[in-house]
């Protein structure tokens, strides 16, 4: 295992890496309301973003609240507030998980009024599917119709998160109520790994990809959702035996090196940083609590030497696939192009945390 030393000093280059992260002309993403869409660069409020503020705050508190990680959380949310925010969406609510863990944290004054607001905006505005499902609308494209595996991660845990720490009962169980209606629909009973999405406009689950990251996002939900919020008994017994599913099913589909696979069950397909960084965190965490076994815990490791070894001398992770949308065939997930990310800087955060927690 890895010693603390060697865990904080790759920690401090991933906060360098992730804060280089600029936009080059590569990706040209125009959002429907005309303004470009930027998911690379450090400062734009989108979902990329939002994953690695999240890996940011779980360092802040895992270092005590550092005075340098402080000023890098209030600055950035204080720049995007005197921006002024974009229209509320899936993606666009990503980042108000880090912001309801800061809040949570200092109680700042001038964050409430803004997760108050954005919260309202998802119970009473956000786009349904049938049975109540947040329906994975985002700044580029609606989604009618469709449930995504992306969108416990962007919404639901904002929703557990903020909901425990105002004291809003009805805001968890919403988080809840979302948890199970997305494992209906997209996790798979024949292997146990869950599907990418499903659509209501012909119910089906599209090219049934069991997607290596929409996988991640699953196992670091199932685990997060404990942490942040406060679960009725009854449903945390079963959404940690989906975990428990999951994990059986996914220990088998790891590579000899350490990865798992843009497609966890598709040896075509080519290895993928941020998903293997998403489990890392996930089994390490899931041994830790007990929840899991030392198949866990070694696979765990395992993965976590893989996502070490794709840290660059500049902080910068490499082998991580760009944004993908939903595909209809396996091709297009095999053809997503390889681009550092906020997300695979946090993912790599998240597993090194916890790493430092298993040094400890």
């Amino acid at each position: 295992m890895l010693d603390r030393t060697t865990i904080e000093n790759a920690l401090s280059r991933l906060v360098a890496g992730f804060e280089s992260l600029r936009l080059d002309g590569k990706f040209d993403e125009p959002n429907l309301d005309g303004t470009p869409g930027d998911y690379v660069s450090f400062d734009a409020w989108e979902w990329p973003q939002g994953v690695g503020l999240y890996g940011l705050v779980q360092l802040w508190l895992a270092r005590g609240r550092d005075a340098a990680l402080t000023q890098t959380l209030t600055g950035w949310y204080d720049r995007a507030l005197a921006r002024g925010l974009p229209p509320m969406n899936v993606n666009t609510t990503a980042p108000m998980l880090a912001l309801s863990i800061l809040w949570r944290e200092t109680r700042e004054d001038r964050f409430e009024k803004v997760l108050n607001d954005w919260a309202r905006k998802v119970m009473e505005e956000a786009p349904r599917t049938p049975f109540g499902g947040i329906q994975h609308d985002v700044s580029d494209r609606l989604n009618k119709g469709e449930l995504w595996d992306d969108t416990l991660f962007m919404v639901a845990l904002f929703l557990a998160s903020y909901g425990q720490a105002a004291g809003r009962r009805e805001l968890v169980e919403e988080a809840v109520r979302q948890f199970l209606v997305h494992a209906n629909f997209l996790a798979d009973r024949e292997t146990g790994l869950w599907f990418h999405g499903w659509t209501f406009e012909g119910r089906h689950n599209f090219a049934r990809a069991r997607w290596g990251r929409g996988n991640a996002w699953i196992t670091a939900c199932l685990l997060d959702l404990f942490d942040l919020a406060d679960i009725a008994p009854d449903a945390a017994e079963f959404l940690r035996d989906l975990l428990r599913d999951q994990v059986a099913a996914l220990i088998p589909q790891q590579m000899e090196d350490g990865a798992w696979r843009t497609l966890l069950d598709d040896p075509t397909s080519y290895p993928e940083t941020s998903a293997t960084a998403g489990f890392a965190y996930g089994l390490l965490k899931g041994a830790r609590l007990g929840l899991l076994g030392d198949d866990a815990r070694q696979a765990g490791r395992k993965a976590l030497d893989y996502v070490m070894g794709q840290i660059g001398p500049d902080g910068v992770v490499g082998g991580v696939s760009y944004g993908t949308r939903m595909g209809h065939d396996l091709q297009f997930y095999r053809d997503i192009p390889i681009q550092p990310t906020g997300y695979g800087q946090s993912l790599a955060m998240l597993a090194l945390v916890e790493a430092l927690k298993e040094a400890e």
